[in-house]
């Protein structure tokens, strides 16, 4: 027979897991820049700590897209590269606000700042 106190502690741990679930994912921009050369990528993402764990994944297996922060990866490894979460969305209250666009505007203006090109 199960107590009281161990189904309150499932309830709670389950109550918990349902609040991170439905939590307003960390959107924004987030920039990798290799230390050495100053060469950055610049990217935007719903949900920008996946973003940068994807990268770091996409590094540590040899198949990055960017040559670049491939080869600053396979030179020095983390150690020569920092992962930046540059700025984040803030929550709207209008449940119909355009979070995709937000997100291509915010990382034009951040590629601007960098004088990047599109």
């Amino acid at each position: 027979m199960r107590s009281s106190l161990d189904l309150a502690s499932r309830a709670s741990r389950r109550a918990a897991a349902r609040e991170v679930r439905d939590a307003f994912p960390p959107m924004g921009i987030y920039a990798i820049r290799d230390i050495a050369s100053g060469h950055m990528r610049l990217g935007a993402s719903r949900n920008v700590h996946a973003a940068l764990n994807r990268a770091r994944f996409e590094l540590r297996m040899g198949n990055h897209v960017d040559c670049v922060l491939q080869a600053a990866w396979n030179r020095s490894g983390v150690a020569g590269l920092t992962f930046e979460v540059l700025e984040l969305v803030k929550e709207r209250e209008d449940a119909k606000f355009d979070y995709g666009s937000e997100l291509k505007a915010l990382e034009q203006t951040h590629r601007d700042l960098q004088g990047m090109e599109p």
